[in-house]
């Protein structure tokens, strides 16, 4: 099946609507900073211990005066808006038409509830207002948005900022293939695993988002000027 747009000026016109969703997405989200974005899978239940650990981490951080950011859907992001709502905080939801993600989680506050056609806006949202990313268990689309942050601080397309993988479990396997195969073949360096933090603890997270955001100001960490 062909790719190429049936009119000639499709591509030019498409433009218009993608400026569009960052016109609408800057606006809305302008007055959120200081900001948290969280990750992680929209299949998992309620019942889930990963869904109780974002729930308690999100409502730490959102006791702290921070945003939570999430993709709006279910699972692992229901959990952190519901803990930023519990904390009284400031709760985004920016949400894309998925298969998993029919609808918005309750817990997204209406005037941060964003909805984006293009996955390319929607994550220059989560990084541009975050101050920190907190990753937990996910699939495809957490494990792209987790590598592109990694990426993008360690190309210094954007200034670096604290990621927390959050369940040891779960990452382990992943570290060890990092290891055992991207460090050895030389395709990363060991530096690199300085770029996030492995931990499941809400505290430490807390603690070393706030320690970066007071060391680094209220300097935006997707600077449009570069």
């Amino acid at each position: 099946m062909s790719r190429v747009p049936k009119h000639p000026h499709f591509d030019a016109w498409r433009i218009f609507r993608i400026l569009s969703e960052f016109v609408d997405g800057f606006e809305s989200m302008a007055d959120t900073q200081p900001s948290v974005s969280f990750f992680g899978s929209a299949r998992t239940s309620a019942e889930d211990p990963y869904y109780q650990l974002a729930v308690e981490t999100s409502k730490k951080i959102a006791s702290r005066g921070f945003s939570i950011i999430t993709g709006g859907g279910p699972g692992i992001m229901e959990a952190a808006n519901k803990g930023a709502k519990e904390a009284g905080g400031r709760s985004c939801g920016l949400s894309i038409n998925l298969p998993f993600e029919d609808e918005d989680n309750p817990y997204i506050d209406p005037k941060y509830s964003l909805h984006f056609r293009y996955f390319f806006v929607r994550k220059v949202m989560f990084v541009r207002y975050a101050q920190a990313f907190v990753v937990l268990p996910g699939g495809l689309g957490t494990l792209d948005e987790l590598f592109e942050s990694l990426t993008l601080i360690q190309t210094k397309k954007i200034k670096p900022f604290p990621i927390f993988l959050m369940g040891k479990e779960y990452w382990r396997g992943l570290l060890e293939w990092l290891k055992n195969e991207t460090l050895q073949r030389g395709h990363i360096a060991e530096q690199d695993f300085d770029l996030f933090c492995l931990t499941d603890d809400p505290d430490e997270v807390v603690e070393k988002i706030e320690e970066h955001y007071k060391s680094a100001g209220e300097v935006p960490t997707f600077d449009l000027n570069s």
